[in-house]
Parts: structure tokens; C-alpha cells; sequence
């Protein structure tokens, strides 16, 4: 049974940083594309970030510069770092994992996480 767990979410200033970790369980993962979406209060889940096993990655255009994505196959585990945060990025934030996708990127969300809330204030 494949499990993610999100963590690393919080309250912070604009401007200020954040990093989020999500730690998969249950077979793996080194095969696999994993990555971030958001929902934002009253509207639909958008693509964040994504990175396949050999770390080959891919951002929204809202993000890019400003949030990294990275993984520890080892750990099985994904991490979006966010830096200089606006009020607009305020959203829960859901890490998934796409099965099998070798080295392409891909965003089906075959598996999700409980999501984390990330709160950035003006």
C-alpha cells in the first residue's frame, strides 16, 4: 500500500521561506515521478512542481525561480524548498507520486498525500 506524508507546512511572512517534505512508503519509489500541486481556498488544484527518479524537473511558470524541487531516493522522499513567498502561493499543498514513469515527467496523481497548509501573510 502506497503511503505519502506531507510535513513542513506553516505560518510565515511574505518574503520568508518554507521548505515541505514528503516521505513515501510502501514500495520503491526510484522509478517514479514525484511532485506537488496546491489548492488554493475556492479554487481547483494546480500543478507545482514535479521531478522524475533521475532528477530531471519541471515547474508551474508561477513558481519557477522561486521554488525548488528535489528528492533522496534513498529516503524515498521529495522536497519542495520555497523561497520569497507571496501571499498568492497560501494554499494546501499535496504531494504525489506517478508509477513507473522511468525518466518522464508526468502528473496523473496515481497516489496523493493528506496535504499540508501553507499560509504566507502580507
Amino acid at each position: 500500500q502506497v503511503q505519502l506524508l506531507e510535513s513542513g507546512g506553516g505560518l510565515v511572512q511574505a518574503g520568508g521561506s518554507l521548505r515541505l517534505s514528503c516521505a513515501a512508503s510502501g514500495r520503491t519509489f526510484s522509478r517514479d515521478t514525484m511532485g506537488w500541486f496546491r489548492q488554493a481556498p475556492g479554487k481547483e488544484r494546480e500543478f507545482v512542481a514535479a521531478i522524475t527518479w533521475s532528477s530531471f524537473s519541471t515547474y508551474a511558470d508561477s513558481v519557477k525561480g522561486r521554488f525548488t524541487i528535489s528528492r533522496d531516493n534513498a529516503k524515498n522522499t521529495v522536497y519542495l524548498q520555497m523561497n520569497s513567498l507571496k501571499p498568492e502561493d497560501t494554499a494546501v499543498y499535496y504531494c504525489y507520486v506517478d508509477l513507473n514513469t522511468v525518466n518522464v515527467l508526468s502528473t496523473r496523481g496515481d497516489y496523493w498525500g493528506q496535504g499540508t497548509q501553507v499560509t504566507v501573510s502580507s
